[in-house]
């Protein structure tokens, strides 16, 4: 799972890897690293190619061709970029849906003034129970995956018969949905039974995809008499809709999260992250701390293992796209 969290950062293992010599200066030339990684030299070289081209390294200065080797940012302020960089493509792609959902609702005020229907691959369902009875025909149409983002007023859906029938589902739940306690234990008992689950704020819309093909758009009063949802088949959609629900899930917490963050660390820890984020080497972070370098060492796997984490790198991706450090 960490690895994904590192692949949403534009960065993979190799990647991973050489910025982590970099930081330990393990290696005095590229040839040096490329030996010391087990890697190809051309494949060492895409990937210091791209921790400058994601601001976790800089160009030798001045730049020059050959072994030199770039020189690497503090983790902290290259994942934060990284993730300010991702948040805007969020924000683009709910913009997006805010103009499709309007249209969508200009739409369906057409139908319901003509009597309902379809406009091409753009079902209008308007009801609640008429609504109810068309996303359980679509869940029970679903062969792979259902993928879901919620928010209040948020959607009824028999998740578990999915996962009894081996769907596999996703969702992202908008954190004012953890006010309940009632809902937070179904929750917990789904995530049991195999239901992959994120808590994000202020999730942008509300939207259900089948298998990646159909999407159904709730109706954003669901308790208006004339409420309308959307079912969408048109792939021009659906390849704007299913993209936003990922960039949402990126950047989720799994269930929990906010009883494991930054609130809940104690001093010490929290401390040992923002030195490790800025980029310190043991021997410095131990003179801060005035402790030995081996305290240290012992610390950073105590906290590591914590977090999950395989690596310091890991660590921070998780620590820093949580905003765990933040403030």
């Amino acid at each position: 799972m960490i690895q994904g969290e590192l692949t949403t950062l534009g960065l993979g293992r190799t990647e991973e890897r050489a910025y982590e010599a970099l930081l330990k200066e393990q290696a005095d030339g590229a040839d040096e690293l490329a030996r010391l990684l087990d890697l190809p030299r051309e494949r060492l070289d895409v990937a210091l190619d791209r921790l400058v081209e994601h601001g976790f390294a800089r160009p030798p200065d001045p730049p020059v061709a050959g072994d030199a080797l770039p020189h690497p940012a503090a983790p902290a302020a290259a994942i934060r970029t990284l993730i300010h960089r991702r948040q805007a493509e969020l924000h683009l792609k709910s913009a997006e849906l805010a103009r499709l959902r309007m249209a969508a609702d200009r739409l369906a005020g057409d139908a319901n003034a003509q009597g309902g229907g379809e406009r091409g691959r753009v079902e209008v369902v308007t009801g609640r129970r008429a609504i109810a009875e068309r996303a359980g025909r679509l869940l029970h149409g679903a062969e792979r995956e259902v993928v879901v983002l919620d928010r209040p007023p948020f959607t009824a859906l028999d998740v578990e018969s999915l996962l009894a029938r081996g769907v596999e589902v996703r969702a992202v739940l908008d954190r004012a949905g953890l006010a309940d306690p009632g809902r937070v234990r179904a929750l917990t008992g789904l995530v049991r039974r195999g239901l992959r689950l994120r808590v994000a704020a202020d999730v942008p819309a509300r939207l259900v995809a089948v298998d990646r093909r159909v999407t159904l758009l709730p109706p954003t009063d669901a308790a208006g008499p004339r409420a309308a949802a959307l079912v969408i088949g048109d792939g021009l959609l659906c390849g704007a809709l299913v993209p936003l629900f990922e960039a949402v899930w990126e950047r989720a917490g799994p269930l929990g999260a906010e009883e494991d963050g930054a609130g809940a660390l104690p001093g010490p820890e929290r401390e040992l992250l923002a030195l490790l984020a800025a980029g310190l080497k043991d021997e410095a972070i131990a003179r801060r701390l005035g402790v030995h370098v081996h305290t240290v060492r012992r610390r950073i796997s105590r906290l590591l293992e914590s977090l999950g984490a395989r690596t310091r790198f890991q660590a921070g991706a998780r620590v820093s796209s949580r905003g765990w450090l933040d403030g």
